[in-house]
């Protein structure tokens, strides 16, 4: 077991890198969201944290089990360290989606500040029994844990649900759930989605009365919202226009997630949008700028679409 001290100096040196829990507790006080985004590359990430910065707002940093896979995990660390060493609010750096133990205690031994098990898709009590195994190893490094209960169809990352084996959050076993195996916040099941496909013809609704019997349930406990990208139809036209073909894409109004703050949900995590908005950016540059071979001016671009898409949703819904 690697002891608190020989971790790396993620945690220890940089104030501003904080646990999940912290920023979830103070929303919650302060009846607010923090916001979650997801990166894979440094651009991403420096659109993030600039946004953040810009709005005097923490956020929460995500990376995938595949987006360390790509981007290395001492890369990653690196950035997010130096990302916190500059910032001037706290940052939490959180593991979306971790499959497994194993996944979870590297995040936790490399300097993740929190780490999201999920089990949604074994049984209730499989997955009561793996969650309680990550939260069991994290709090000996003050690390807060995310689980999820109930599954949301579609496909990004390491999720792939289809839409037949999607189903919402039973309430009572949220209370269950949480009662046994001492996470810090619980994803649910209200009718997000993964990926820009959210409904076929018009943004879907979330079941706000569901909601509302968890947080019945629950008390005052951090409910995260996934799959909550708006999908912008002016981010989406601006792809299509220079040679995307993204289609059906439609995303969950700032208005139903502002209404489900309303009712209990305390992190809400946002990816698609700003995989839109990057690419729509490099497209279009690419496409006006033919001569272009210098990497930074169009990467440049990229990030200031990412800044401006977070800037968006932080004014929308945490500002």
């Amino acid at each position: 077991m690697v002891s608190p001290t020989s971790r790396p100096s993620l945690v220890l040196a940089h104030n501003n890198l904080v646990s999940a829990s912290v920023l979830l507790q103070h929303a919650l006080s302060s009846h607010t969201a923090v916001m979650a985004f997801n990166f894979t590359n440094m651009e991403i990430l420096k659109g993030i944290v600039a946004a953040a910065n810009e709005m005097k707002c923490p956020v929460i940093l995500q990376a995938s089990a595949s987006a360390i896979s790509y981007m290395g995990m001492d890369y990653l660390v690196a950035l997010v360290s130096s990302a916190a060493a500059t910032s001037g609010v706290p940052l939490a750096l959180h593991l979306d989606h971790g499959s497994s133990f194993e996944i979870c205690k590297l995040c936790i031994d490399s300097g993740f500040t929190s780490v999201m098990i999920d089990a949604s898709s074994l049984d209730f009590e499989s997955n009561i029994a793996t969650t309680r195994n990550v939260v069991e190893y994290a709090k000996e490094y003050g690390v807060s844990v995310e689980a999820e209960l109930g599954t949301l169809f579609g496909v990004e990352d390491e999720v792939n649900i289809s839409l037949g084996k999607a189903r919402y959050t039973d309430p009572d076993e949220a209370a269950i759930f949480i009662e046994r195996t001492g996470i810090d916040s619980l994803a649910v099941a209200i009718g997000t989605s993964h990926g820009p496909n959210k409904g076929l013809r018009e943004s879907p609704s979330l079941s706000i009365d569901r909601l509302k019997q968890i947080k019945a349930k629950v008390g005052e406990f951090p409910l995260v919202l996934h799959g909550a990208s708006s999908v912008y139809e002016d981010a989406v036209e601006l792809c299509n226009a220079y040679g995307a073909d993204i289609k059906n894409a439609h995303g969950i109004k700032d208005s139903d997630i502002l209404e489900a703050v309303r009712n209990g949900i305390a992190k809400i995590n946002v990816d698609t949008d700003l995989r839109i908005a990057f690419t729509g950016a490099l497209r279009k540059h690419l496409h006006e700028n033919r001569s272009v071979i210098d990497m930074r001016q169009y990467l440049g671009e990229a990030t200031k679409a990412v800044q401006a898409v977070v800037t968006r949703k932080l004014s929308a819904v945490a500002g």
